[in-house]
């Protein structure tokens, strides 16, 4: 799949959110989880890459089956606000 530079920064954004499940992405863009793993690998340096797999695999908020139904929204409260 080919991206545009705003969508590929989108998406590795939404991919280090703590909050943003994997499925968010697969319904936006249309990666699957492993599809999003390939195009991290390829589009972040290798050592973000290893932090990344390091901090998110086994994270029960990336993924919608494991999330806890209290949590309802996708980023934190002041993410998108102006300081």
């Amino acid at each position: 799949m080919q991206f545009s530079d705003s969508e590929t920064s989108r998406i590795i954004e939404m991919a280090w959110e703590d909050r943003t499940p994997f499925e968010a992405i697969e319904d936006l863009f249309g990666l699957n989880h492993s599809q999003l793993v390939s195009f991290m690998r390829s589009n972040v340096s290798s050592g973000s890459f290893k932090v990344w797999r390091k901090r998110h695999s086994g994270r029960t908020t990336k993924h919608l089956k494991l999330r806890d139904p209290a949590i309802m929204r996708s980023h934190c409260k002041t993410q998108y606000k102006h300081r």
